[in-house]
């Protein structure tokens, strides 16, 4: 694991990567049990299948969905959003049309203004709406389903996201009284980096 982070120049050190506020630990090969990585991984379920993540990893073609303690019963995005192949609205009404800069804690979510980029689904190949936790695991463990990535590359994606556009920040941070992802964002970083260096098991 080790290895693969300092490729990736998250490493600046042999303990612990300074990555936009949040740190990438180092498990050594061989330091992570399977049973750790299968406790870790169940922490990280809690995030993956917890509905401010899932409403925008939907299939292709589908609305962007409203479910969770705010919604009741669970549904389509209101107005009859559809987000299109471009998964930013391009063919339809524009996610950013909304989706914009921070109007307030109870407003709609935004990509942070500093980086300039546009609200958008989750690509189509990371669809959680639905599925259980198993079939989330089976799915990001596998490159043809989860954008080509490895372990590494998988914890790169959280820090990168961190960074540059704040989609992730933001589920663990969203503001008025949206219920928040379990956790904070350091946490959810250090349970995939354990999962990851104990061979990503899954239940």
């Amino acid at each position: 694991m080790y290895r693969y982070l300092v490729i990736l120049g998250l490493l600046a050190t042999p303990a612990l990567a300074e990555t936009g506020g949040l740190t990438v630990p180092d498990h050594p090969e061989g330091t992570v049990s399977e049973a750790q990585g299968l406790d870790a991984w169940s922490r990280i379920e809690a995030v993956v299948t917890h509905p401010r993540c899932t409403n925008c990893h939907v299939e292709a073609g589908a609305a962007p969905m409203w479910s969770g303690p705010e919604f009741t019963p669970e549904r389509p995005h209101g107005m009859n959003i559809q987000a299109g192949d471009s998964r930013i609205g391009a063919e339809f009404l524009p996610c950013q049309s909304c989706h914009m800069t921070d109007p307030g804690p109870n407003m709609v979510p935004h990509a942070p203004p500093h980086t300039g980029l546009e609200w958008q689904l989750a690509p189509a190949e990371f669809v959680w709406f639905g599925k259980e936790g198993a079939a989330i695991c089976a799915q990001l463990r596998d490159p043809e389903r989860n954008g080509g990535r490895d372990g590494a590359a998988l914890v790169e994606h959280i820090t990168h996201d961190a960074e540059l556009r704040g989609f992730i920040t933001w589920g663990f941070a969203p503001g008025g009284d949206r219920e928040p992802a379990p956790g904070d964002l350091q946490s959810h970083l250090d349970d995939m980096a354990e999962w990851v260096a104990a061979g990503m098991p899954c239940p």
